[in-house]
């Protein structure tokens, strides 16, 4: 089996953002955290019985990662136990990626240096913009020089790998300071950006104001500059929002794209192990609850078929660089590529997708209509999907602002 990866969903956060859907809780208190940080231990010591050290079933972990809502507001106190507990019930490789996720204002150098002595390697820091009007249009609490200072103190308490999330696509952004950010955070000390176009998600307030987007050729526009700019500082797209400088692409979120194995932890994490993806009950207070009382915490678990695997593995691998061999293809789902191969060529006629060996991937142009291009693959005739009648050139859709975050 592949080493696996753990994700430990902190649903907290100083204030919830306007534009965000993620399970968290704004302002909890200190007695919430302190309870939620113990059902998350009791959490692992259930699953160390058939995963962790001296089970017969125990594998071996090499990514972490802390993502929430904001897992900084628990404190370097309590995530530093949380990482503590882990370590002692699961076996960590040597050179484990652990990630934290921070939004500016939740750190200091002090804090920081807090993490990196209690073994967190890698710090995913929330940038999103630079401009005090658009970080207030999106709720953000922090300003432009509060970002830049947590990049600064991370990489002085010693973190080499730092990560920075960047949207495009704010209601009221011009293409010149999305630029201006863009070319602000090039010359930080970071090994990675995340960038995402901004999506309005049913639900959010933001969605609800019902603000007026820059335009579809705009928002291409400014994805396609940044592809560029990012390949000339350096920074290698090796998945539709994500760029890294050499050797240092997030390991744990690669995992979802490759479908190899991950364990969550926490409400509202979900997972995908033993052939079996399932979710834990999403609220705070009942996980918390359940753990107290010895209950099951998971809310749904389903078995995956291996016609819907190989759906995932076009969707998921077509999303990064690599793309999806052909080869691979029919030698894990003992199926035909030559459909999707087919409709492949087609995109490739119009700068759309790349051939490289037996390998297929999208080009940055591909990314950003890959929604309606995956869609049209997974109807093809191999299918288990009812086949569609082959389109014409794909129109431009949010392919690039479409990310699928899996907790």
């Amino acid at each position: 089996m592949p080493n696996l990866g753990v994700y430990i969903h902190i649903p907290f956060c100083a204030s919830k953002c306007l534009y965000c859907d993620f399970y968290s809780l704004p302002d909890a208190s200190d007695k919430l955290m302190d309870s939620y940080v113990k059902a998350l231990i009791r959490h692992m010591d259930e699953a160390s019985h058939y995963m962790g050290k001296g089970s017969k079933g125990g594998v071996a972990l090499d990514t972490v990662y802390f993502g929430g809502g904001t897992p900084t507001v628990l404190g370097p106190a309590r995530l530093g136990e949380l990482l503590s507990a882990l370590r002692k019930r699961f076996n960590l490789v040597t050179s484990p990626e652990i990630t934290v996720e921070a939004n500016p204002g939740t750190v200091t150098l002090k804090t920081l240096k807090k993490l990196r002595k209690a073994g967190f390697n890698r710090i995913s820091i929330g940038v999103q913009a630079l401009q005090s009007n658009l970080l207030q249009t999106l709720g953000r609490t922090h300003t432009g020089e509060q970002a830049a200072d947590a990049v600064r103190d991370a990489a002085e308490a010693g973190f080499l790998n730092i990560s920075a999330d960047i949207l495009y696509g704010i209601p009221g952004q011009t293409r010149a300071q999305f630029s201006e950010t863009l070319r602000a955070v090039c010359t930080w000390r970071l090994t990675h950006i995340s960038l995402y176009g901004l999506k309005l998600e049913e639900g959010t307030p933001l969605a609800a104001a019902d603000p007026v987007l820059p335009g579809d050729d705009e928002q291409a526009d400014c994805y396609l500059a940044a592809v560029d700019l990012l390949r000339q500082e350096g920074f290698q797209q090796y998945e539709i929002s994500n760029f890294a400088k050499r050797g240092y692409l997030c390991r744990h979120n690669y995992k979802y794209w490759t479908l190899e194995p991950y364990v969550g932890f926490g409400a509202a994490a979900h997972s995908d192990f033993g052939s079996k993806r399932y979710s834990i009950v999403k609220d705070i207070r009942a996980y918390v609850s359940k753990m107290q009382e010895g209950e099951a915490v998971i809310e749904e678990s389903q078995a995956i078929p291996m016609s819907e695997r190989a759906g995932e593995y076009v969707m998921l691998g077509l999303r990064t660089a690599n793309g999806v061999s052909s080869n691979e293809y029919t030698r894990l789902f003992r199926a035909s590529f030559d459909s999707l191969e087919n409709k492949l060529e087609r995109c490739a006629k119009w700068g759309l997708a790349e051939t490289e060996g037996d390998r297929w991937h999208l080009t940055p142009k591909g990314f950003l209509v890959s929604n309606q291009i995956i869609g049209e693959l997974l109807n093809t005739g191999d299918n288990p999907q009812s086949p569609k009648k082959d389109a014409e050139k794909p129109s431009r859709s949010d392919g690039a602002s479409s990310e699928q975050r899996i907790d």
